[in-house]
């Protein structure tokens, strides 16, 4: 899956109310930090992960979140990453995409 610019917009748009549900701390990409952001990401489908460490390599380890958890990366202001993946079933999908 890719997403185009316009899509890309309006997931930031979508995301600029929510709240981090997950942080990047001092042990970096744990495998409980991987799961807890798979749930998230399946139950919200566009979630925020805040880099509070490894600030200097945020672009690095948000594109392997990405590819470990089959994702996009919708944008990223300061240190915080806009993630979405749209639900597995269709009928079941909360953000329709323009």
């Amino acid at each position: 899956m890719s997403l185009s610019s316009a899509q890309r917009k309006y997931l930031r748009g979508l995301a600029h109310h929510l709240e981090p549900v997950a942080r990047v701390g001092k042990s970096g990409l744990t495998e409980a930090f991987v799961g807890n952001l798979e749930e998230a990401l399946e139950s919200h489908e566009l979630v925020k992960v805040r880099f509070a460490d490894w600030k200097d390599r945020k672009r690095e380890l948000s594109a392997e979140i990405c590819e470990r958890l089959e994702c996009e990366l919708a944008g990223m202001v300061g240190h915080v990453a806009m993630l979405y993946r749209p639900a597995r079933d269709p009928d079941g999908r909360k953000i329709q995409l323009p």
